[in-house]
């Protein structure tokens, strides 16, 4: 299994580059990204869809899996902190116990999956890639389903939350997945010519 050196985020950076600057700039540059992604969305109940996962899928992709997660997390804090970042109009503790928050909590994992993905080099090949992306974008399915089915306002149901918060997304998120799986390779054979 090949070890990537480099993710495709810092392989565009001169080599030079202060490394606390460029994280920091990366870590606020996918914060920004992710909070843009939450707000072009279709409504839904009990959840909307978004590009969210498009766009962590990509982050975590060219950043590799400790830089993507922190990005993920410096998103929900900002969130937390009342910042006007999530789907919705409002932000702060409430919005992360409501019915998106299983979700929330999967970007965290999708991140850390899709970046140590990327980690081992699978960032330079679709297929690969695409099937990381697949089992991230499942688990992320999965606690959303059960924060739904189980724990959001004493759980709405099995069946509401299958039919809700799993149904009308996958073929979407399919084809997202397939937009970064093709985009981060590409990204690479342009970096690669370019150097």
């Amino acid at each position: 299994m090949q070890t990537s050196s480099q993710s495709l985020a810092t392989a565009v950076w001169p080599q030079n580059a202060n490394s606390t600057v460029q994280t920091i700039a990366l870590v606020i540059g996918g914060t920004l990204i992710l909070a843009i992604s939450a707000k072009i969305s279709v409504p839904f109940w009990p959840v909307p869809m978004t590009l969210q996962t498009l766009a962590i899928m990509a982050i975590a992709a060219a950043y590799g899996s400790r830089l993507a997660v922190a990005t993920v997390i410096a998103y929900l804090a900002e969130g937390l902190a009342g910042l006007p970042v999530f789907a919705g109009p409002t932000a702060g503790p409430a919005y992360l116990l409501g019915p998106t928050a299983g979700f929330l909590a999967g970007f965290v994992l999708l991140a850390w999956i899709v970046g140590a993905a990327a980690d081992r080099g699978w960032d330079r090949s679709t297929a690969r890639l695409f099937g990381s992306m697949v089992v991230a974008d499942v688990v992320v399915f999965a606690l959303g389903f059960a924060w739904l089915a189980w724990f959001f306002s004493g759980g709405i149901g099995v069946e509401k939350a299958f039919v809700g918060g799993v149904v009308p997304f996958v073929l979407a998120d399919l084809l997202k997945i397939a937009l970064a799986a093709l985009a981060v390779p590409a990204a690479w054979k342009l970096v690669d010519r370019w150097r």
